[in-house]
């Protein structure tokens, strides 16, 4: 089963796959697996993107489905799809500190040749920028717990107050009234 985790910066999550598991699915299903799968890839590197405030990561996904489906009738297209979704995995990538990625040409070629391959070595580097973006994130609240809160830090003492006997004249004893 593949693990989810959150996005830094969004509420959007990303999935953790087992490559083995998105090429046997994609057989499976006899493709229809692979669609949603590169649809849900695609959304996450944008998604990423977002949180990092680029777009180098992608901008629609749906697009990119389009692309490699009724693009099929063109030819060009899922060609162009493909080598673009290496290079935003390699933006994400470098965005997230996980490596250099996988260089988009050969990951074209690969994918054109033997599409089970690529697809492997497409979603093993991707896991490699979740696990990365998951380093991030687990970091980021052990620094917090380095630094301590303004708040937390005690208040300096106030200075001391007069007593009630210094600010208010003292009465005579005999003067008490009793109600």
């Amino acid at each position: 089963m593949a693990e989810q985790l959150l996005i830094t910066g969004t509420p959007a999550t990303a999935k953790i796959r087992n490559p083995l598991g998105v090429v046997a699915l994609s057989f499976i299903t006899i493709g229809i697996y692979y669609i949603f799968w590169y649809y849900f890839v695609n959304r996450e590197m944008k998604d990423l993107g977002e949180s990092r405030g680029t777009d180098e990561c992608g901008q629609s996904p749906g697009t990119s489905v389009v692309a490699i489906t009724l693009g099929v009738f063109i030819i060009v297209p899922p060609f162009v799809s493909h080598y673009n979704s290496f290079k935003r995995m390699n933006a994400a990538s470098r965005l997230t500190g996980a490596g250099d990625g996988f260089d988009a040409g050969l990951g074209l070629l690969i994918w054109i040749f033997l599409s089970p391959i690529a697809i492997y070595i497409f979603q093993m580097n991707l896991n490699k920028v979740w696990e990365a973006q998951r380093g991030a994130v687990a970091a980021e609240p052990a620094a917090a717990l380095e630094t301590p809160p303004q708040a937390a830090e005690p208040a300096a003492e106030p200075a001391a107050e007069p007593a009630a006997e210094d600010a208010a004249p003292a009465e005579p004893a005999g003067d008490e009234t009793q109600s």
